[in-house]
Order: structure tokens, then C-alpha cells, then sequence
């Protein structure tokens, strides 16, 4: 797969986020796991309305990378979830989950089912 060129974009394309229910868990049991200084440093940075809770923007990363949704995985190299910086990286199909999402991130999940 080709590198997508994510540093600078900000998370203008990461959200919301629909995850599924083991998702939810992988993403909580992750989330339980930070160091209280990381996750309060992630829980109460300002970001663009719209963008995924656990963008990192004073990183500009995932925060969550290792359990990012299978949404995020997808993005940018399927035909309905192309990168605006790199479109040519979308060379598979169309991308579909293939299980029932439970709620978005930043809008249905918040910080406050974290706690």
C-alpha cells in the first residue's frame, strides 16, 4: 500500500467515526491503558468541529493508532474513501464494514464514555 501524506492535514478527515462494538472495547481497553498525563493532554486539546476525539492534533496522529477502527485502516485507499491529498492511493473498491457500527466517534461516543 502507498503512504497517504497525513502530517499537516489537521484530522479534517478523520470524523466521525463509526465503530462497531469490538472496536468500542479494543479503543476503551486502550484508552484505560494511557498514562493519565497522555490522555488528559488528548481528552482536552481543541479540535476542528467534527473531527475524531482521538486525533491527536498537538502530534498530528491517531492517538488510538494501534486500535484505529477498521474505517481508518480503509481510509484513503478504497474508491469511496479517497484522500484528498492523495487520490491515487485509492485503488481498491469500494470499502464496506462488515459489521453493524454501535455509534460515531464525537458524536455519539464521547469523552465521557471513557471515563
Amino acid at each position: 500500500m502507498n503512504n497517504l501524506p497525513c502530517q499537516g492535514c489537521k484530522g479534517l478527515c478523520c470524523g466521525p467515526v463509526p465503530v462497531t462494538e469490538k472496536e468500542l472495547k479494543k479503543i476503551k481497553k486502550k484508552v484505560r491503558s494511557m498514562p493519565p498525563r497522555i490522555r488528559s493532554n488528548l481528552q482536552n486539546q481543541p479540535r476542528h468541529f467534527g473531527t475524531c476525539i482521538f486525533y491527536d492534533l498537538d502530534q498530528d496522529r491517531c492517538g488510538i493508532h494501534s486500535v484505529r477502527p477498521e474505517v481508518c485502516r480503509a481510509f484513503g485507499y478504497h474508491k469511496n474513501l479517497v484522500c484528498f491529498r492523495n487520490p491515487a492511493a485509492a485503488t481498491e473498491g469500494t470499502w464496506m464494514a462488515e459489521d453493524m457500527h454501535v455509534g460515531l466517534l464525537t458524536v455519539d461516543i464521547t469523552w465521557k464514555d471513557f471515563s
